[in-house]
């Protein structure tokens, strides 16, 4: 720490330590023990002493630069989409299309779809009086019902932009976000429709009834009216504009760099930019379908942004300890001990998978896994070459592992055992197992991807 010499790799164990130990033995924030371990690596790491503070607050400054803006607007986004019965609408179509006989694959898609630009929890809330009507209705499928919107939900929550986890996997790792949310896209199609095997044959071997909630009879919350909810297009426009406005923008980088039609898309293509277009139609659709005054969007705007901060306090102090990470020279020291390029590109892919997964088991936020392992990854990254394949790929494997190890330390566990009303150890058998096998899928598919298509769009990683 002052003039002493410390091995990279021990630097690693402590960060890792330090982290683990103030979550799990002393019960802190996230925010607070990633800036600690922060400031912890920093200490130990070589540079000047005088720095060694200064550089943990620049490192913090700079994440929350990057991607908070991006998260604040992401939250308005989804908060109008519920108010405003945008999301609803979205459900409502994927059921009436597929029909009542494919309930599950409707709630499935809706949960895939929502979870893009709504947190899980607040998907689940949506969904669960649409599960539980349809048991009303049918009198059977109830855990299949739930299950298929868990499958759905977990699954791009972890993988698809502009989710936190996701978002801020992509800039440690330096990807493009249009590759992001392609790949990301991709691989939860198949990891999407194994969950929804594996909730069918829970469904078939497990048969839980609905139960109503305790001391109320019912629900007290029911399904916005279709009446109140807005068009179907523009209630899917403040998720797709800005999907294929930063798609176009990796397209046209790609393909037509340099050209006219390529700075243009730089602009508009920017994620502050598209979702920034995205949120002033949510906001707009909210206004108009709900009358609300300015002062009352105001106040729907404050509450979504006071969710939105903690996220990305927690996002930017991860931030910074993988930069801290960086200046501890772990990269080189990791790169030192494999082989080739491939061989040490496919490594740490199963490393990242392994170490969110100890994470996520570790201190339950998934997405505190995926921004502490993806900042540990971006640390052991060779300075130079190539690790084989495009960084997309590790950046899924983590997700994949993010969701493995949900148990009682986990928020979502409890969100989907009290709305379900299932026991504790109903709960362990269905969704903690159902979130395994979406896991190992999600890993799975990346790796063969990272084999067999490893630089997507063809530009190498």
């Amino acid at each position: 720490m002052f003039g002493i010499d410390i091995p990279p790799l021990l630097i690693l164990i402590v960060g890792i330590a330090t982290v683990l130990g103030l979550i799990l033995a002393l019960r802190t924030n996230a925010f607070l023990a990633l800036i600690v371990a922060a400031l912890v690596v920093s200490m130990l790491a070589p540079g000047d002493v005088e720095l060694k503070v200064k550089r943990v607050a620049m490192a913090f400054g700079t994440a929350a630069g990057n991607i908070g803006i991006v998260i604040a607007l992401a939250a308005i986004i989804g908060q109008c989409m519920m108010e405003s019965g945008a999301a609803d609408r979205i459900v409502r179509s994927f059921l009436n299309a597929l029909g009542e006989k494919r309930a599950g694959v409707a709630l499935m898609s809706s949960g895939y779809v929502l979870a893009v630009p709504v947190f899980f929890d607040t998907v689940f809330y949506l969904l669960v009086p649409l599960a539980r009507s349809l048991y009303k209705r049918t009198g059977k499928n109830f855990i299949l019902y739930i299950m298929a919107i868990a499958a759905g939900g977990a699954v791009t929550h972890s993988l698809v932009p502009p989710t936190p986890g996701p978002l801020l996997m992509a800039d440690n790792l330096k990807v493009d976000l249009g590759v992001m949310i392609l790949i990301g896209g991709l691989i939860a199609v198949p990891t999407s429709l194994v969950g929804l095997l594996v909730a069918s044959l829970m469904n078939r071997y497990m048969p839980i009834p609905m139960r109503d909630f305790p001391g109320t009879g019912e629900q007290s919350v029911e399904p916005t009216p279709e009446t109140r909810s807005p068009g179907l297009f523009v209630s899917f426009l403040p998720i797709i504009l800005p999907v294929i406005l930063i798609s176009l923008n990796t397209g046209l980088s790609t393909w037509a760099k340099g050209s006219q039609a390529s700075v243009y898309a730089k602009v508009i293509g920017d994620p502050s930019f598209a979702l920034l277009i995205s949120a002033v139609i949510a906001m707009g659709q909210l206004v108009y379908v709900r009358g609300l005054t300015l002062r009352q969007l105001e106040k729907t705007v404050e509450l979504s942004l006071m969710s939105g901060g903690v996220i990305i306090l927690i996002t930017a102090a991860g931030g910074a300890f993988g930069a801290m990470l960086k200046e501890a020279q772990i990269g080189p020291a990791i790169q030192g001990l494999f082989g080739t390029a491939q061989a040490s590109g496919l490594m740490l892919l199963t490393l990242g998978f392994g170490i969110a997964t100890l994470l996520k088991i570790a201190q339950g936020s998934g997405t505190v896994s995926m921004i502490t392992s993806s900042a540990m990854l971006a640390a052991m990254l060779p300075t130079e070459g190539s690790i084989g394949f495009d960084a997309v790929y590790l950046a899924t494997a983590i997700g994949g592992g993010s969701m493995v190890g949900s148990w009682m330390n986990d928020s979502g566990f409890w969100i989907v055992s009290k709305m379900s009303c299932l026991t504790e150890v109903e709960t362990l058998r269905t969704w903690t197992i159902l979130l395994v096998f979406l896991g190992l899928t999600a890993f799975l598919v990346s790796l063969g991807l990272a084999i067999v298509l490893p630089f997507p769009l063809g530009s190498p990683g």
